[in-house]
């Protein structure tokens, strides 16, 4: 498998286009560009992959422009949530507004989607925080560390068995918002690294290895890294510079 930026090719079929981007963070300014970028979208990809932080703050009506955007789409749309979007602790909510509007939502989950004959399963999790080596949250001291230290266990093991379920699949993709290692956030404090994700999120990904990650949340962060040989992908807006990024695997 192979992954490269639009615009480059190879002698290989099938190709899988994929639209990507994280942190679009609806709910402001600019919300009515939404319906003509997701048509877009739509028209030059297979199937389409939102890395976090959809809302501003996490309130259901933040992403009414979003949900107008996706209901006519035929394009599949994934995506997980992202820190925003838990901010007002009104995740149950949001996630049924944007699954009855045709998201599929994973939490933990994965999904498959048939690209003509090619299977497509998308591995999806929010990701959480603990750090990278030199600064990494262990598991010990006070209950609430360790309740943080258990959380991103949890995700992590989401990881494991989302990526298990797609094992089978012809393209596998794993969707992130936190990063799953250090490589894609440089550019960003190192001090606030601990912050934007953690590199236990990256055994399940060394151990399955996907065709490609994308995450976002790292918004000063790099646009590639690499886990292993895979490749992982920071698809945040303010990195990637646009609306979206389209991806071609094959």
């Amino acid at each position: 498998m192979r992954v490269t930026r639009e615009g480059a090719a190879w002698n290989s079929s099938p190709v899988i286009r994929v639209a990507a981007a994280g942190d679009i963070h609806a709910g402001g300014p600019g919300d009515e560009r939404l319906v003509g970028v997701f048509a877009d979208a739509g028209r030059e990809a297979d199937l389409i992959l939102l890395a976090g932080d959809l809302t501003r703050h996490g309130a259901p009506e933040e992403v009414a422009a979003l949900v107008e955007a996706v209901q006519e789409l035929e394009t599949p749309v994934f995506a997980v949530l992202g820190n925003h979007d838990w901010h007002g602790n009104r995740r149950d909510e949001l996630t049924d507004v944007l699954s009855r509007a045709g998201i599929r939502m994973l939490d933990k989950e994965s999904a498959v989607v048939e690209v003509g004959e090619t299977s497509v399963g998308v591995a999806g999790v929010k990701g959480f925080v603990g750090g990278f080596p030199d600064s990494a949250l262990p598991d010990f001291g006070e209950p609430s560390l360790r309740r943080v230290y258990a959380e991103t266990t949890e995700e992590v093991e989401g990881l494991a068995r989302g990526l298990d379920e797609i094992a089978a699949c012809d393209v596998r993709i794993a969707l992130l918002h936190y990063a799953p290692t250090s490589a894609t956030l440089d550019g960003e404090p190192p001090g606030i690294w601990a912050f934007l994700g953690s590199d236990r999120l990256a055994v399940p990904i060394a151990q399955h290895r996907p065709d490609v990650v994308f995450h976002g949340h790292g918004h000063m962060g790099t646009f590639k890294g690499l886990i292993g040989e895979v490749p992982v992908y920071n698809v945040a807006q303010p990195v990637i510079g646009k609306d979206y990024e389209i991806f071609e695997l094959g």
